[in-house]
């Protein structure tokens, strides 16, 4: 019998949450994905040595050599991948529309500078409302948005009616809280409350027609993953995907595409912020989250000054 990564390959999309360029080749996912935590391992690869010291060669300032740094892991990245590359904008911007606009665009230019078209790349934007309003802005301008820290109904709404390509709810950061929060120590695949959320939003968007991608990210365990087989496309970090790797067992299909059956109606600004306020857990993950991310980015921007300096 076939693997169940290979089982899962053949009714999802299987992507790979890592930089790590020779489990890319390892593994072969479809597309990949970077983040300021990617791309701070990178500068302490001996892969990436040259990448780096070329990216920091060239000179400018720490925010733009970042910038550059970024760039080149995901070019690399897309060299191995057939698919896309997901490309983070800076956390600091979340709160702020227009700059993440701008921001993105710079990340487009620098990739086409590189002969990497636009299409082989989407761009990372937190799923606050200001984020999902740039991304409206950057779908038109035929520029693919991944909306990520995607925690509850109110933001998957939210990327639908802005038209985002893909967004990537994180199934085990919310199975983390509610653990915390109920003082659970697991549960079983079908009750995980990241798991479920999933499903529910797939089926939201299934079952009124919405074209956006459903990828499932940030998996505790391989259950989580074989409970979701089936969405549109499931991010899945190395150690998971070479743990599907070696099992030959069964892997039933779990989420099928229902029929469209009607329009959700638009969310306003002020009813997706009073459903983010009432979600105790998308509102404190969600904060976490681009707080995170910005540290991440902090202790980049540290490393090359001090590159710089040295």
């Amino acid at each position: 019998m076939a693997s169940k990564l290979d089982q899962l390959r053949e009714m999802t999309v299987v992507v790979a949450d890592t930089g790590d360029v020779e489990a890319v080749r390892k593994l072969q996912p479809q597309d990949c994905t970077t983040n300021p935590s990617i791309v701070l391992k990178a500068l302490t690869s001996d892969y990436f040595k040259d990448i780096v010291d070329e990216a920091i060669g060239q000179g400018g300032d720490v925010a733009e050599i970042a910038q550059r740094l970024t760039v080149a892991v995901g070019a690399e990245l897309a060299g191995v991948v057939p698919g896309r590359v997901s490309t983070e904008v800076d956390a600091r911007l979340s709160f702020d529309t227009e700059a993440s606009v701008a921001k993105a665009r710079a990340l487009i230019a620098d990739y086409e500078a590189r002969g990497i078209s636009k299409d082989r790349i989407l761009i990372k934007l937190a799923s606050t409302w200001e984020g999902i309003k740039a991304a409206e802005i950057l779908q038109k301008e035929g520029i693919d948005c991944n909306l990520t820290l995607l925690f509850c109904m109110a933001q998957a709404r939210a990327c639908a009616d802005a038209g985002a390509f893909l967004i990537s709810p994180f199934v085990g950061r919310i199975t983390d809280w509610y653990k915390a929060s109920q003082g659970v120590a697991s549960y079983e695949a079908d009750e995980d409350p990241g798991v479920q959320s999933v499903r529910s939003i797939y089926e939201h968007y299934k079952t009124n027609g919405i074209d956006t991608i459903v990828m499932g990210a940030s998996f505790r365990n391989v259950g989580q993953i074989e409970a979701l087989a089936g969405c549109d496309r499931l991010t899945i970090a190395p150690d998971l995907l070479e743990q599907l790797a070696a099992d030959q067992g069964d892997l039933p299909q779990k989420l099928t595409a229902p029929a469209a059956t009607g329009k959700a109606p638009a969310i306003t600004e002020a009813e997706f912020r009073w459903e983010l306020n009432e979600d105790a857990m998308a509102t404190e993950k969600l904060s976490d989250g681009i707080r995170k991310f910005n540290a991440d980015a902090e202790k980049l921007e540290a490393i090359i000054a001090e590159k710089l300096g040295a």
